[in-house]
């Protein structure tokens, strides 16, 4: 049987140097993950594969479990995507998933991630929006049944509450939607939860915190407004950040915890970052003095990510880890997005 490395193991790097590094460390499954997978009956399908987080989840499925069929379906319109996983070992479908033939063509699978949603940019596409963030897991919903699943969601459904507090949790904060994003987000839980209940099929809304990629996230967004000199906006002063690679381990891990009706489950590091200790840190790395504007808020986005602790174990990334790789990552001159997350967006408008 072919070893698989696992991310409990490994030492961690002191810098991240190429890109080849870092997708290895993003994909990298846990043992719990390999142990999970063992346990679970099935081939797995990802559903909106293309996007920032798909591709390297996708290999970490594969990874944890080779004879496994892993499937990625999307669109692929990002040259490139579809044949690097097809390299990696896993299948791909093309498939635009608000076209309701082309959904009912989707092979049967007993495993789904339903990654599919639009964020950035909402403000002017509002309809898309909708229609990708509700419309979609509707017909998913029509055409699966007899599955376990996990739909990716997000902290902003939740309400602002106290900075000092132990965070919102599903049981204890209905969401209270902050505009047309995380409104729509909230649809796209509701339409899972429907037909999870009328299926029974047992699922999990991953209300996913900040992940934190070198390409992008919350840790580079102040980074770069330090380098730049640029004020920091100090109003929201945390942000939970996870490395993406243990946010991804849990949220597949998510598969053997389903509920009918699909629950929520809040995916994100044991506690919240406070801005002003990172910027202050990026300053130190790089010689120069962060900038800050505006005064700390006593309410923000802060979740309890307990649960996820209980089922699954702290991260393996730390914090200062992950400062340090992202302030390498920008010193070298790294790829990048250049799409920032707004995580001190207070209004809801992305």
């Amino acid at each position: 049987m072919e070893k698989i490395t696992v991310l409990d193991k490994v030492k961690l790097p002191e810098y991240i140097e190429d890109v080849e590094t870092l997708d290895d460390l993003l994909s990298m499954p846990s043992q719990g993950l390999v142990d999970d997978f063992a346990r679970l009956d099935g081939d797995i399908m990802i559903l909106g594969v293309g996007g920032k987080v798909g591709p390297t989840l996708a290999k970490m499925a594969k990874r944890a479990s080779p004879g496994k069929k892993v499937i990625g379906v999307a669109r692929f319109s990002e040259p490139g995507v579809k044949e690097a996983l097809e390299s990696a070992g896993v299948e791909t479908i093309r498939c635009d998933l608000l076209d309701r033939e082309s959904v009912a063509k989707l092979p049967e699978v007993k495993n789904i991630i339903f990654m599919a949603g639009k964020k950035f940019g909402t403000a002017g596409q509002e309809p898309f929006t909708w229609a990708m963030n509700v419309v979609t897991p509707a017909l998913i919903g029509e055409r699966f049944r007899n599955i376990r699943f996990v739909a990716f969601s997000t902290l902003c459904v939740y309400p602002f509450v106290s900075v000092d507090g132990s965070g919102s949790a599903p049981d204890t904060h209905p969401p209270t939607p902050l505009g047309e994003y995380a409104n729509s987000c909230v649809g796209r839980e509701r339409v899972f939860q429907y037909f999870s209940s009328i299926n029974k099929n047992p699922g999990r809304l991953a209300r996913l915190n900040y992940a934190i990629d070198l390409h992008y996230g919350v840790l580079q967004d102040v980074a770069l407004k330090v380098l730049k000199g640029e004020a920091i906006d100090i109003r929201t002063g945390i942000a939970n950040v996870i490395w993406q690679g243990d946010s991804t381990n849990h949220i597949l891990r998510c598969l053997l915890q389903g509920t009918v009706p699909a629950r929520a489950i809040n995916i994100g590091a044991e506690k919240p970052a406070a801005i002003r200790y990172v910027a202050n840190e990026f300053a130190r790395i790089f010689g120069k003095k962060a900038v800050f504007s505006g005064v700390e808020q006593p309410m923000a986005w802060h979740n309890d990510t307990s649960e996820a602790m209980r089922l699954f174990g702290k991260p393996r990334v730390d914090l200062d880890t992950m400062i340090r790789w992202n302030a390498r990552w920008l010193q070298k001159g790294g790829a990048v997005y250049h799409k920032p997350t707004h995580y001190e967006q207070r209004e809801g408008i992305f």
